[in-house]
């Protein structure tokens, strides 16, 4: 088979690493198109992806108009050359036009409930959408599929991936004491229309509240203040997930890095206004992430004794059980792509649920 791959966030370099490699390994033929938005590039080549930049990004509701046109305009063509016999995407909104466009069929992964209108744009025209179990927003009718896992596990799982205690120090990780993930973000994507995050004065505090107990090490989508500049990270991209996997707490406005951390055993805070389904999950079955929707020192602060209080013990555990709870995620994905079109309802009664 002809396979496309569409990539347009650094987490879905990773969300799909692991699979291109099965199917790869399976005799399948993969072409990856990429967009130019953060580590995105950085990323592919580090792990000696080969790919085909489609577009760059752009912000705001016009920006990102003008970039979904010149964006499907140029996988139109590349698919048009390359021939694919299936295109899949996280979101899928690319794949989901210019398949319907090629009569080819188009399979999107996502776990964003909030992505309101990327998901009017693209669920009506994807062959199937693939979400966690856990996802709470509609659906099309029998073209969908879920699974018991989250994105971070194709990538994260221990199957996939070792954390390495010489690559977390390298990338800032301290030598003695506890670490300290903060993660802000740029709310530029199509999701964060409409959202607002932390102020500097909120992540000021943060910095205030943490730095008497350890290392504070502040991952940033966009510039920030002067001040926080002593505090930034500085390793290489592809080493956080060393990094996070050794920390004492995640807080942050990034879901994606919650989840990363609750697949990893640490515990995290997810703190914006706006839910996810996976951390709610995360926190309701497992207790290794806090949701906190009140965007308050005090509330933060809250969430932060709460987990420094919980033995590691506590955080253990709740790692292995969500192991033994879930799916070969990265497994799931090659499956649904190499598959289709099997019958969605037969396989996902092979995965349990």
């Amino acid at each position: 088979m002809n396979i496309l791959i569409d990539i347009g966030h650094p987490a879905h370099v990773h969300f799909f690493r692991n699979p291109i490699n099965l199917l790869r390994q399976r005799g399948h033929r993969i072409a990856v198109t990429s967009r130019d938005k953060e580590c995105v590039i950085d990323l592919l080549d580090s792990i000696g992806l080969e790919h085909r930049v489609l577009s760059r990004q752009r912000h705001g509701v016009l920006g990102l108009g003008v970039e979904l046109i010149q964006r499907e305009t140029a996988l139109y063509r590349f698919s048009r050359g390359f021939k694919p016999d299936v295109m899949a995407e996280i979101g899928g909104i690319f794949v989901a036009h210019v398949g319907r466009l090629l009569g080819v069929p188009a399979i999107a992964f996502y776990d964003t409930e909030n992505a309101t209108l990327q998901n009017a744009l693209t669920y009506p025209l994807a062959s199937a959408v693939v979400v966690p179990r856990c996802y709470q927003g509609p659906l099309p009718r029998r073209r969908h599929l879920r699974y018991a896992g989250y994105h971070e596990l194709s990538y994260l799982h221990p199957e996939y991936f070792q954390p390495d205690l010489e690559r977390a120090y390298a990338a800032g990780l301290a030598r003695e004491g506890d670490t300290f993930l903060l993660r802000i973000v740029s709310w530029r994507a199509n999701h964060d229309i409409g959202e607002k995050g932390w102020t500097p004065d909120l992540l000021a505090g943060l910095i205030a509240r943490l730095s008497p107990l350890g290392k504070v090490i502040l991952s940033a989508e966009h510039a920030t203040d002067p001040r926080f500049s002593p505090y930034i990270y500085r390793g290489p991209t592809a080493d956080l997930h060393h990094l996070l996997a050794f920390c004492r707490l995640y807080v942050g406005e990034s879901a994606t890095i919650a989840s990363e951390a609750a697949v990893l055993g640490v515990p995290a805070i997810y703190a914006a206004a706006t839910g996810r389904g996976y951390t709610d999950e995360q926190e309701a079955r497992y207790g290794l992430v806090k949701n906190v929707r009140e965007l308050t020192l005090a509330a933060i602060g809250s969430a932060i004794d709460l987990s420094l209080a919980q033995p590691l013990a506590h955080w253990q555990a709740g790692r292995t059980a969500l192991l033994a709870d879930t799916v070969d995620v990265a497994a799931v994905v090659a499956d649904c792509i190499e598959r289709f079109p099997v019958p969605l309802r037969d396989y996902q009664a092979s995965l349990g649920i």
